[in-house]
């Protein structure tokens, strides 16, 4: 129980105050091992995070959808128009001028999950911030690490 007390603290440390309260109750987590420590969180055989050695959360398209119904978790995400979706969900990289709206809370490098039509397609890592992306035309705004079908082409091999 102290392990889920750490997720949770984590969650809003990096997400917003209040955003762990969206987290799944029958959480399965594994720990590593060699040395103990959490390693990933599954919710019904589905990948909700990893945890990283710098302390972050590597989250999974499926559980940035389900803490999407906080407001305060949608600040850390990024909104996409109709003409990068399809290219984003395949796993490619959102570029600055495709981007429609931008949360106030994405971070150089922080994770950013990548919505499109109040849906999340991808999660990544923002290469500009929240104020730079906006600004921009041109460039990278996040690399996405995983998306919709990129998941589904890996199960299915």
């Amino acid at each position: 129980m102290d392990q889920l007390l750490k997720i949770k603290h984590t969650i809003d440390a990096l997400f917003g105050q209040g955003v762990s309260k969206f987290l799944p109750k029958d959480i399965n987590i594994i720990f590593s091992k060699k040395t103990g420590r959490i390693r990933t969180g599954h919710h019904q055989d589905k990948l909700l995070f990893t945890l990283r050695i710098d302390g972050g959360l590597a989250i999974s398209p499926y559980f940035a959808q389900i803490l999407l119904k906080s407001k305060k978790f949608k600040e850390n995400c990024l909104e996409i128009n109709k003409e990068a979706a399809p290219f984003v969900q395949e796993g490619r990289s959102v570029f600055c001028r495709h981007v429609i709206w931008c949360g106030k809370n994405v971070k150089i490098a922080s994770d950013t999950p990548v919505i499109f039509q109040n849906k999340v397609i991808a999660v990544g890592r923002a290469v500009l911030s929240a104020e730079m992306i906006v600004d921009f035309q041109r460039g990278v705004a996040v690399k996405v690490r995983d998306s919709l079908k990129s998941r589904i082409g890996k199960i299915s091999l």
